[in-house]
């Protein structure tokens, strides 16, 4: 499981010309599922991204969590993330699930983000066209992958 977190100012997701989704500070989340992810993978980033702390204190150090903070969450399916570019010019999605498993691990993952996180989590809609719109706030971008735990 793969996620690009943005930290946002703004961030929305607007689908066939209509805002769907919309945030203020916080973080938009861009989620890769592949089929070789399971549960564990789901806590382990939800841990990860409630308790990171990239969100600037007082000092201006980025020691605050998007919870201290009491910041909002914005998740939006993204399959491009396992894109693979080794051979070609045209990316292979071979490694991003299908949507019958899916669908059901990008649902669990926002159920136990809110969970975790104490927090509201808005969405996009799993394998719309959506545009995604965001004001990145530093910019702050961290890639994080559950397979890469150490």
């Amino acid at each position: 499981m793969r996620t690009v977190l943005q930290r946002v100012t703004q961030a929305s997701v607007t689908i066939d010309g209509h805002i769907h989704s919309a945030i203020g500070s916080g973080l938009l989340i861009l989620l890769g599922i592949e089929d070789a992810d399971q549960e564990e993978d789901i806590d382990w980033l939800c841990k990860k991204i409630s308790q990171l702390r990239v969100f600037n204190d007082e000092q201006g150090v980025m020691n605050r969590s998007v919870q201290d903070i009491d910041g909002e969450l914005l998740v939006v399916s993204q399959f491009t993330l396992h894109a693979s570019t080794k051979k070609g010019n045209r990316p292979s999605y071979i490694r991003a699930a299908k949507p019958d498993f899916a669908i059901p691990m990008y649902e669990t993952f926002v159920k136990r983000l809110e969970a975790i996180s104490g927090l509201s989590v808005k969405t996009g809609v799993f394998g719309a066209d959506m545009k995604v719109q965001l004001l990145n706030d530093g910019p702050v971008t961290i890639l994080m992958d559950s397979k890469n735990k150490e």
